[in-house]
């Protein structure tokens, strides 16, 4: 105890007594500050309704503890003295994973934080199916950010990488222009949404069928053929697109239409009876709401009428229609109604007055 006191000065000009004292220091106040810290915040959150507080005060202590502890450690190794290039080289270590440490936070908390926001908001841009892509973006920035901060760490200069990534960017856009193309058409489709994945949809070509996949280049949907087109995202953008599963507010239902012509000496009252009768006898036909036969014109050949009813599935709209145009064709013939139709008579001129 007396050699203690005798050469308490010295000891604490040693270099290596000094650091021994200020790492036990950052640990013992990182230590604290972190027992502080959850008991105080955590006390706080458990009173809210929402589990994200939670699990932000779950994320965030320990990139507290770990940055009082490797800023302890740094200002140790600074009190050694160690050459020049070791401490540079110690003091790089720590403030990389300082960094990383801090940019998982990041990514947990942005992640946490979107898929919190998605579930609580109607945001047309933030929904469930375009979640992955912001994301993903999001990583993605926060990953540049972390390299920036990195390079700092190791006082590398990053503007002549910058200015070579400027230039290689321009080489490579203008050399992938239409990749470029597809990739913000898919991501203005996912945020506009004109369509999803499974919807039944009609291409302005005329093929019909469901949307397999929406990726960021390209969109593939089955036809009702069995066959996978593949459309890039730059077209499908551009091109008028029928969403036949969309706009009613209820899944999968869509009205069919069926135009026909009755000549003018037929009783309307029961030509519009037998149409509703053949429409509500189908299984494929919806019974709310009831089908219904609208007097549409008089044409030049006879009565147009429309006889409107509605499907549950888009896919059952060809099997249905020729169900219903076969069974209007044969109560008609037994019925008596005639279907209207042009003829053209042929007129054969007189040998006699050719002679």
């Amino acid at each position: 105890m007396d050699w203690l006191k005798d050469n308490y000065t010295e000891l604490l000009l040693n270099p290596f007594v000094r650091a021994g004292i200020v790492i036990i220091g950052s640990i013992i106040i990182a230590k604290i500050t972190d027992w502080i810290f959850v008991g105080i915040f955590k006390r706080w959150t458990s009173k809210t309704k929402t589990s994200l507080d939670d699990s932000l005060v779950n994320f965030l202590h320990k990139p507290i503890f770990y940055s009082i502890l490797f800023f302890g450690f740094s200002t140790g190794v600074n009190l050694l003295g160690l050459p020049e290039y070791i401490s540079f080289a110690i003091l790089g270590i720590f403030k990389t994973a300082t960094i990383l440490i801090w940019l998982s936070l990041l990514v947990k908390v942005f992640t946490i934080s979107m898929d919190w926001t998605a579930k609580r908001t109607d945001n047309k841009l933030l929904q469930s199916r375009t979640l992955p892509l912001f994301n993903n973006l999001g990583k993605i920035t926060i990953g540049l950010f972390g390299a920036y901060f990195i390079f700092l760490s190791w006082n590398i200069n990053i503007n002549g990488i910058l200015a070579s990534a400027g230039v290689l960017g321009v080489v490579l856009g203008l050399a992938a222009k239409d990749t470029v193309s597809n990739f913000f058409a898919g991501v203005f489709l996912m945020a506009d949404s004109p369509f999803k994945e499974g919807d039944y949809i009609m291409l302005e070509t005329g093929e019909r069928g469901y949307v397999k996949n929406m990726g960021l280049r390209s969109t593939r949907f089955m036809t009702r053929d069995d066959i996978e087109i593949t459309i890039p995202n730059s077209v499908i953008a551009a091109a008028k697109i029928i969403n036949e599963s969309g706009g009613s507010g209820v899944e999968d239902i869509e009205r069919v239409r069926i135009s026909l012509q009755v000549s003018y000496d037929s009783d309307i009252d029961k030509v519009k009876t037998i149409l509703n009768n053949i429409a509500s006898s189908n299984d494929d036909v919806l019974k709310d709401p009831e089908p219904r036969v609208r007097f549409r014109e008089f044409a030049d050949s006879g009565i147009r009428l429309e006889l409107l009813f509605w499907i549950y599935k888009p896919e059952t709209r060809g099997r249905t229609v020729d169900a219903v145009n076969t069974e209007i064709y044969k109560q008609f013939k037994s019925e008596g109604v005639t279907i209207p139709y042009p003829t053209m008579n042929v007129v054969m001129p007189d040998k006699n007055s050719l002679s």
